[in-house]
């Protein structure tokens, strides 16, 4: 049955005219909606769902319905579960009957990523079979590009062709709601975060080991004394010869992060050079061109890397942008919200509702409508 057909049952059902063959395919309706479920209820909520559903929907004539509760107990259970819910609204002494779909769900992100050739073509990374070959790039295709059993994109250059003097540039790129990870050619572990960017030659055959990034991302840098491992980003560049370490550059926030896990960076602003050691972390002032450097735990610059949300003294719109991007929803402020900071976190794999209950702990409101999220006192 569609939604009008049951609808025009529950009608008919308010009124108390169901007859035996309505309520027969009414009842027919709560079955089937149990056995396409999952779910397993106590009794008790057994209990309390029927009550509800019960007093959602009035008998007229009780001694004709017995039956048709007594048998879809556990599917009216289901049914509420399942997010459909059952009112009356009273308009003009007519009452109305509706059957409202709960809000959809907003699911978290996954392992999404973009890559573009040299060339311009574009493949997407969710579409392929590990161990697949995705591309070969140069003139001779020296550079194999594949995905390995982890679904890792690696690239690996022909051996007898290793001193090739000609190169050329592949982009990752992650959108909304998606992370990736890839090796580059000289073994560099880089993790995209959600809504990012990098382009890199597919092999380094320069002085320097040069990448682009926008966005986000986590570096574990091979060591090359002899070959420096240079991050360019808006405002700034980090120079290293061996490293762990975390950039949060998105072209829409005000302030570059640079968080040192591991070995030694050198931050490049115009004509200033910071060095950072371990646990310190960089804030450039994009305005301002200004470095200010703090010392901080590094491992909550890259919980997101291990699939948490992590949160030390962290103000509320610098929370929401990293719901935004995570679960592709736009958010919105309303009245005189409160400038609270979260300490915390919870893992990134859980539905935006309950990343909101969490954060509603902070005695902050939340109101979905859709995919847009609106915070307000």
């Amino acid at each position: 049955m569609n939604k009008t057909e049951i609808l025009a049952l529950l009608k008919k059902y308010q009124e108390g005219t169901l007859s035996d063959v309505d309520k027969d395919k009414l009842e027919a309706w709560y079955l089937h909606e149990a056995l396409k479920s999952n779910k397993t209820l106590t009794e008790d909520e057994l209990e309390k769902s029927y009550q509800h559903l019960k007093s959602k929907l009035p008998v007229y004539k009780e001694t004709k319905v017995v039956k048709l509760w007594s048998r879809i107990t556990v599917a009216a259970s289901i049914v509420l579960l399942l997010g459909v819910s059952l009112f009356y609204m009273t308009e003009s002494k007519e009452q109305k009957i509706q059957v409202v779909d709960k809000l959809d769900e907003v699911l978290p992100g996954g392992k999404k990523g973009i890559l573009t050739l040299s060339n311009g073509k574009q493949i997407v990374l969710t579409d392929l079979s590990t161990k697949d070959t995705v591309a070969k790039e140069g003139e001779r295709e020296e550079v194999i590009i594949k995905m390995n059993s982890k679904g890792i994109i690696t690239y690996k250059i022909t051996p007898n062709l290793s001193n090739i003097k000609s190169n050329s540039f592949n982009t990752l790129s992650t959108p909304v709601g998606g992370q990736y990870n890839i090796v580059l050619s000289d073994g560099t572990k880089v993790y995209l975060n959600a809504a990012s960017s990098i382009k890199y030659p597919t092999h380094f055959n320069g002085k320097n080991r040069i990448v682009e990034l926008e966005g986000e991302a986590y570096f574990e840098v091979v060591q090359d004394k002899n070959k420096p491992f240079i991050v360019k980003c808006a405002h700034q560049s980090i120079k290293v010869l061996g490293t762990h370490f975390n950039v949060h550059a998105y072209h829409n926030e005000s302030v570059i992060k640079t968080t040192l896990l591991e070995g030694s960076v050198l931050i490049t602003i115009k004509d200033q050079k910071t060095i950072l050691k371990p646990g310190q972390q960089s804030n450039v002032l994009k305005k301002e061109d200004k470095v200010t450097v703090l010392e901080v735990d590094a491992e909550n610059s890259v919980a997101w890397k291990n699939g948490r949300f992590k949160f030390d003294n962290t103000d509320i719109k610098t929370v929401m942008k990293q719901l935004e991007r995570w679960y592709d929803i736009k958010v919105e402020y309303q009245g005189d919200v409160p400038n609270v900071s979260f300490s915390g976190g919870t893992f990134m794999n859980k539905n935006l509702s309950e990343v909101l209950k969490v954060l509603e702990l902070s005695n902050i409101k939340f109101k979905r409508e859709g995919k847009k999220v609106v915070v307000y006192p």
